[in-house]
């Protein structure tokens, strides 16, 4: 039995080791890379200012008062939500890169102490508030917060979402949420650093090394170019973005059928 599975360990990985195809791979300067878009517009955080490049034109934003960048969602382009957890505060952009709304989360009179904030669609944000341990939905048109989950043991680690769902990472555990406040999953998962999400694929990274996380399986993805160091990543429904802090490469995302 136990030799039946090794060998079916072992092909497992050689099959999800060739979802990888390498498409390209060019030189690329950042602080942080943040992403491409379905308009193949790159976007790029360099010296406190968020960059976008692409057909639609090079654009800059930066607003040196609120800090660093902890991050850039470009799930929807005409709307992206750019995070500053120093000064608690979210602002809105447009696809010029224009700012649309800000959001200061001290200012509210409900005081709201976040680490992470998402998009979530209609007018809504994921946020992880600090001093409650919880994932939240914030609607800002509103002025609105909706509790989703309990109180989470450990820091958080990691959030991917998109306008439907909600991951959340923590140092020991994996949860899924739905944006009816429901928990879908909860799964031990100890020393990943990051996931993402796209539609319904989550991809996690341990070591330098990327995993397909499915409610059943955890599966090694094997790069190929196995000596890549992993800085940042975006994941699309088509492809892989990987950058290393000199080159972005871009590979295709091909699952095998089961």
């Amino acid at each position: 039995m136990i030799r039946i599975l090794i060998v079916l360990f072992l092909c497992s990985f050689e099959l999800f080791g060739q979802a990888l195809t390498a498409v390209d791979s060019k030189e690329f300067q950042a602080s942080r890379y943040v992403g491409t878009d379905a308009y193949k517009n790159n976007y790029w955080v360099k010296d406190l200012a968020l960059q976008k490049k692409g057909p639609e034109g090079d654009f800059v934003y930066n607003d040196f008062q609120l800090g660093q960048i902890s991050s850039v969602d470009i799930i929807n382009p005409l709307k992206l939500v750019v995070f500053y957890e120093d000064t608690n505060t979210v602002v809105l952009l447009d696809n010029k890169l224009s700012e649309i709304e800000r959001v200061n989360f001290n200012n509210l009179p409900d005081f709201l102490n976040l680490s992470t904030a998402t998009n979530a669609g209609s007018n809504r944000l994921w946020i992880f508030n600090v001093d409650t341990q919880q994932l939240e939905l914030y609607n800002y048109r509103d002025k609105l917060k909706t509790t989703i989950s309990q109180p989470f043991a450990g820091k958080l680690v990691s959030q991917a979402s998109n306008f439907n769902y909600c991951y959340t990472l923590t140092e020991q555990k994996l949860r899924s949420f739905n944006s009816y406040g429901s928990l879908l999953s909860e799964t031990v998962l100890e020393g990943f650093n990051k996931i993402l999400l796209h539609d319904k694929l989550l991809i996690g990274l341990k070591n330098n090394q990327l995993f397909l996380l499915t409610e059943n399986a955890i599966e090694p993805i094997k790069l190929p170019v196995s000596e890549n160091t992993i800085k940042d990543l975006f994941l699309t429904k088509e492809f892989l973005y990987i950058y290393d802090g000199f080159y972005l490469h871009t590979y295709t995302l091909t699952l095998p059928k089961k």
